[in-house]
């Protein structure tokens, strides 16, 4: 049985999926993500001495302005007006664990808009730290959960997910 790819038209080239006869759901999507921080530079960060200021209000604004500008870097995901946006940000004992949930109405997911949250934000908090710790690690970004639209319900198991 051949699988049909739904971003390529019959002749093979890439297209964005019409979604114009979907029906507008509510959509949400939960991601994270980790930046691993060394010891010295992660005590800096806990006291917040670090050289560019609050790292963590910089990482969640980011996150959040990254979430709808997706479409824009992602090229075959559909403009979304998203209803709410919320990037989380948690010490860990070896670094900062990132957490972002995306809310919309619409006729598609928003589980690239919580993925590319999460990812932002950590970059973010790598720049914002990085003359602290050039060797700090972002990693375990992932899909926790989603919910909405024809295909359902997902939540990730937890012997899915990353470990700290």
């Amino acid at each position: 049985m051949k699988q049909e790819l739904s971003h390529y038209d019959s002749e093979g080239r890439v297209r964005m999926v019409d979604v114009t006869a979907k029906s507008a759901t509510g959509r949400t999507a939960t991601a994270r993500g980790f930046v691993k921080i060394g010891k010295a530079a992660l005590a800096k960060v806990r006291r917040m001495r670090t050289p560019k200021g609050n790292p963590f209000e910089i990482a969640r604004i980011a996150g959040i302005a990254a979430a709808k500008r997706t479409a824009e870097l992602i090229p075959l995901c559909h403009p979304l007006l998203l209803t709410h946006i919320d990037v989380a940000t948690e010490l860990c004992q070896n670094g900062v664990e990132i957490v972002s949930r995306v809310t919309a109405t619409g006729p598609t997911g928003v589980e690239m808009e919580a993925l590319t949250a999460t990812a932002v934000a950590a970059l973010t908090l790598y720049d914002m730290c990085k003359a602290l710790d050039r060797g700090m690690e972002i990693s375990g970004i992932y899909l926790v959960e989603k919910a909405g639209g024809r295909s359902g319900h997902y939540v990730r198991r937890r012997s899915e997910r990353a470990r700290r």
